[in-house]
């Protein structure tokens, strides 16, 4: 039996998606560790390859039941391409002409995207004014903690990672049939990135040739390794969950948080001091994020 989809989150679905975004808070670290000493399909390609690896290790330890028919595994590969292939290259390109930072910035747009892909696609996630506020408030929480770029960044650079959250969106959209497949969300995640190491692997070897893994410094490895098992395979396996128990469009909200959890995991472990804009920031993406979710505010107007 499917689980139904609800339009609002309750605790568990918050909690998971809290943790999704410190997952995907410290991908912003690691890519940029990495990019550093690999080029950008290498880098991503490495990513998906590792993470594929190490879903498959559990799904046959615990031997899990897998999709039979063509259908399924034609979706997972067409997954993949949205959901990784596509947005992975863009956002770690884009990395390597504007800051981390500012990349942040504009994946917080994905929601903005979410809500309008959703509305043309999904009967059942049509955007409402409370909504579409909440995003915008939100949105301007995330500038507010970052500060707006400086006039010198790359145009380019940046309509790469635009072009990366609008990917996101139609991937979300495109992702909610896997729950009427019944395929658990940890198989989902394993077809999606072996799919996208499948369509990676040759267009990495033609454009970019084989890297010189020997040569990769330990620091390198790690972020490697950090970015392939914790904000890829853990991270999709909750990215599917929420997908089929909260819709796409609370789902995308975890590109608010995860500005807030990478500013908050520099001041714990790098020593990044948090300012006033910072709280600021935050305290907006929460009124926002209250908002999209509704629960509040209905109660207020009571």
């Amino acid at each position: 039996m499917n689980t139904p989809t609800i339009t609002t989150m309750g605790a568990s679905e918050w909690f998971m998606l809290i943790i999704l975004s410190i997952l995907w808070g410290g991908s912003f670290f690691f890519v940029g560790v990495a990019v550093s000493e690999l080029q950008p399909f290498t880098i991503v390609t490495i990513r998906v390859g590792l993470a594929a690896i190490a879903l498959w290790g559990i799904i046959f330890t615990l031997k899990m039941p897998l999709p039979k028919n063509l259908a399924a595994w034609k979706a997972l590969l067409i997954m993949g391409l949205l959901n990784n292939v596509i947005p992975f290259t863009l956002i770690v390109w884009g990395q390597i002409y504007i800051p981390s930072g500012l990349a942040s910035i504009l994946n917080a747009t994905t929601p903005l995207f979410g809500v309008i892909v959703a509305t043309l696609f999904l009967p059942d996630e049509k955007a409402t004014v409370l909504k579409v506020i909440g995003v915008i408030i939100g949105f301007i929480g995330v500038v507010l903690m970052f500060g707006l770029p400086d006039d010198n960044q790359n145009f380019l650079a940046q309509l790469a990672i635009l072009g990366a959250t609008l990917t996101y969106a139609f991937a979300g959209v495109f992702g909610r049939r896997f729950k009427t497949m019944a395929i658990p969300p940890i198989v989902t995640a394993a077809g999606q990135v072996t799919g996208a190491t499948l369509l990676l692997i040759p267009i990495t070897y033609i454009i970019e040739g084989v890297p010189s893994l020997p040569v990769i410094s330990n620091e390198t490895w790690f972020s490697l390794i950090a970015l392939s098992l914790l904000s890829t395979a853990v991270a999709y396996i909750l990215y599917f969950k929420i997908l089929e128990r909260a819709g796409a469009t609370n789902l995308l909200l975890v590109t608010l948080l995860v500005p807030v959890s990478a500013i908050l995991l520099g001041a714990l472990f790098l020593n990044e001091k948090l300012d006033v804009s910072h709280f600021v920031g935050m305290a907006l993406i929460a009124i926002g994020l209250s908002a999209i979710d509704g629960r509040l505010w209905k109660k207020a107007r009571k």
